[in-house]
Order: C-alpha cells, then structure tokens, then sequence
C-alpha cells in the first residue's frame, strides 16, 4: 500500500519567496536569469542565487534540467497547488481540520465579505452540478 498523501513542504524565508514569484511568473530559467531579473528590488550576488535556488529544490520547490552546462530551474507544482496544501496544513493545525471552521473564522473577522461568500457559494452549486 501506498501513501499518496503529499509531504508538507517546508515554510519559505523572503528571499526564497520572491524567487519563487519570479518562477511561477516567468517559467524556467536559469540562476543568471534569475538573478538578473530581481536585481533591481533584490541584489544577489551569483553564490547567493544559486544556493537559494539549491535550498528551494531540496525543499520541494523546484526541479532541475541541465541545459549544457546550465541548470534551468522550474517549479514543482503550480502556485496554486502549493498554497491549497499550506492552507490544508492550517485548516489541519489550527481549525481540527475542518475547512468550514476556517472559512467561519474569516468571515467574523472581516477577511471574506458577502460578495465574495456568494462567490464561492455559486462557484460550489456549479461543481456539485457537473459530474
């Protein structure tokens, strides 16, 4: 038997964060490219990039393709996958794993307003009319 259960991943530092927004948004590159890009809200020397970029694959992040002799990193999985499962993790430590506790929570604190309940609300009729 096997367990299809996907690991948590680990919890992103800031710099970690911004390069993966670079990824999610601009598709594999290399740690050149990379470093290029954010140099202007975030210079990095090349030792830097390339040991964030190293760090972000071992943590699940990312994977590799070498291209010559270059690695051309790409992302592990679409951003919106990795956020559903650190929301799961939440949902899971803070709320007994009950989505709907969760979802309660936002609206008495003001996070989710009626507009954006009724969304959700049409959004989840839809898919519970389709097969």
């Amino acid at each position: 038997m096997t367990n299809t259960r996907q690991a948590r991943l680990k919890n992103l530092g800031e710099v970690e964060q911004t390069v993966m927004d670079y990824l999610w948004t601009h598709g594999p590159s290399s740690a050149e490219a990379c470093r290029e890009a954010l140099a202007s809200t975030r210079p990095m020397k090349d030792s830097t990039i390339r040991t964030v970029l190293r760090r972000l694959e071992e943590k699940g992040y990312l994977t590799h393709e070498t291209e010559g002799r270059t690695f051309i990193y790409k992302a592990s999985d679409a951003r919106q996958n990795v956020a559903v499962r650190a929301v799961k993790g939440i949902i899971d430590r803070f709320c007994g794993g009950s989505a709907e506790q969760l979802v309660l929570g936002m609206v008495d604190n003001a996070v989710l307003n009626r507009k954006q309940l009724e969304r959700l609300a049409r959004k989840i009729a839809e898919k519970e009319v389709k097969p």
